[in-house]
This record gives C-alpha cells, sequence and structure tokens, in this order.
C-alpha cells in the first residue's frame, strides 16, 4: 500500500508540471506514513484508497512545510529542512503547491470524504495558529494544550481514520474515536521522546521543543511540581538554547517527580481506549498499530 501510495504522490508531482517543484519534493523526508497507513488498513488497497492516502500524506507534508519555517527548524527526521537549504519563501510556496494539488485531487474523491479531511485542514491550521500564541509566553495551561495537540496533529489523523471508514461503508464512528486517540498520544509520545531520547533517533536535536517554545505536557507537570525556587529556574530556560548541564537537570528534575511516568500514563489511557475500541470492531491490526505507538522510540 505505501509503496502505491508513494508512486501516486509521485505521479500527482509530475502532475504539476515544474522541475523545481519535483527537486523540491525530492528533499522533504517522508516519514512513516502513519495516516495512509491507517487508511490502508481500514479501507483496504484500492484506487479510491491510495488517492485519498496521497492526498492526506501530501496535506500533511505541506503543513511540516509550514512548521518548520514558523519554528526555524533546521532539521526534519534527519534531514537538512527545505527553509534551511532554500529559504523560508521558497518553502512556504512548495507548501502551497502541495496543499493546492492535493485538495484538486481530493475534489475528485467523494465529497463526505472531501468535506471530513478540508474540516480537518481548517482546525490543523487553527492548531498552528494556537501554538504560535501559546508558545508566546510560558504557560501552564494544560487544557489549552490539549485542545492545541488535537488540533494541529490529532485532528488529520481522526479525519483520516473517518474518511476511509466512509470509503467502504464502515460505520465511521468508532475508527474517527480511533483516530483521535491515536493523534493525541501519538503527540504527547513526540512531546516525552523529545526530552527522554536521543539525537541520533530522534533525527533532530533534542530538548528542542522548550528551546523553540513548546511548553508540552511534561514541561507543564514538572512546573506543578517544582518548589518556588526552581520554577523560576525552569522559566529563566524557557525559549533559551540549552546547555548539557542544564538539559541534566531538567531530565533529572523530571525523573525525581515522576513527570515522564505521568505523562506516558495520560498517552497509554488514550492507546488502551484506542486498543479496545478497534478489537470489538475486529480490527486487530489497527490495535497493533496503537499498541506499537506507545512502545516506539521515535
Amino acid at each position: 500500500m505505501l509503496s502505491a501510495v508513494e508512486r501516486k504522490i509521485e505521479q500527482f508531482i509530475q502532475d504539476v508540471d515544474s522541475v523545481e517543484v519535483h527537486t523540491l519534493y525530492k528533499k522533504i523526508s517522508k516519514g512513516k506514513m502513519l495516516r495512509a497507513r491507517l487508511i490502508g488498513q481500514i479501507a483496504g488497497k484500492s484506487l479510491l484508497s491510495i488517492k485519498l492516502a496521497s492526498v492526506v500524506e501530501m496535506i500533511h507534508m505541506a503543513s511540516l512545510l509550514h512548521d518548520d519555517v514558523i519554528d526555524d527548524t533546521v532539521v526534519r527526521r534527519g534531514k537538512t529542512s527545505i527553509n534551511a537549504t532554500n529559504g523560508s519563501k521558497i518553502a512556504i510556496m512548495m507548501g502551497d503547491i502541495l496543499y493546492s494539488k492535493a485538495f484538486f485531487e481530493l475534489n475528485k474523491i467523494d465529497s463526505k470524504v472531501s468535506s471530513i479531511i478540508s474540516n480537518a485542514v481548517i482546525s490543523l491550521s487553527i492548531g498552528e495558529l494556537n501554538d504560535v500564541n501559546l508558545s508566546a509566553n510560558f504557560h501552564t495551561d494544560k487544557s489549552a494544550y490539549l485542545k492545541m495537540i488535537y488540533q494541529k496533529t490529532a485532528s488529520l489523523i481522526e479525519a483520516s481514520a473517518q474518511a476511509s471508514a466512509l470509503l467502504v461503508n464502515k460505520n465511521s464512528l468508532p475508527y474517527k474515536q480511533y483516530g483521535r486517540n491515536l493523534g493525541i498520544a501519538f503527540q504527547m509520545m513526540d512531546d516525552i521522546l523529545d526530552i527522554t531520547s536521543d539525537e541520533k533517533t530522534l533525527g533532530k536535536p533534542t530538548f528542542n521543543d522548550f528551546s523553540e517554545g513548546k511548553v508540552t505536557l511534561p514541561y507543564i507537570y514538572l512546573y506543578e511540581a517544582l518548589d518556588e525556587c526552581d520554577k523560576a529556574r525552569l522559566i529563566a530556560l524557557y525559549k533559551k538554547p540549552l546547555n548539557q548541564s542544564q538539559k541534566e537537570w531538567i531530565k533529572k528534575s523530571m525523573f525525581e517527580h515522576k513527570i515522564i511516568q505521568k505523562a506516558f500514563l495520560e498517552a497509554k489511557i488514550l492507546i488502551n481506549e484506542a486498543v479496545e475500541l478497534m478489537e470489538s470492531c475486529g480490527e486487530y491490526s489497527l490495535s497493533n498499530i496503537a499498541k506499537a505507538m506507545i512502545e516506539r522510540e521515535f
């Protein structure tokens, strides 16, 4: 399925009829194609499901290109970002081209499916805006964080699961909930691994979130657990490039207060719900994807 999706995206890029666009596309890191995998598992391998998966992956790529510009990201999944090699203007325009072509092809699929994916992209964009606003200052607003990661990450995964179920006339509601839980847990795990993993595994610098101004769930919990002196110390490090001793202090504090375990448990609860939901539908391949999510290292 994934190789078929890659070939279809390549065809869509060729349709654009631009050597520069094709060259830029080749530079983009493709990742694990989680959304395409879900669509393939739910809807099976057909021309429509391949097209839907290709469209969704192009939308996801476009959002990452814009995200890299906003965050001044230099490395994405171990590869130098487009904005770092070709500049922010090129990265933004490439993202716009991917969005435009994706919506052009989406329009040829079922109207209900198109509506679901389109609404998710609106949510994704609002989530990016909320992420920027939340990054302006250090905050401890857990509800705002959860809303933002749902919009920015989970909404497109949720829509992918729901739309692919509709494509093959399955009851879309359990798949929608599964996608929502999976998407939120996916982002929570990303936020945890930014602290606990290493640069080689992540394909980007560790502790990057905090340096970029992102207050993720572990930092919200850590702030609540610290005394007043250490709270001030944590805030002082916000949006700063961290040296090794500062990283070690944060990591040590996280483990002393069992912050990582607490954040991990929240992601695990969501995954367990997703697993139970899919197993009740007889969708064991989807429950296995959810189980692998909580065990991943990158």
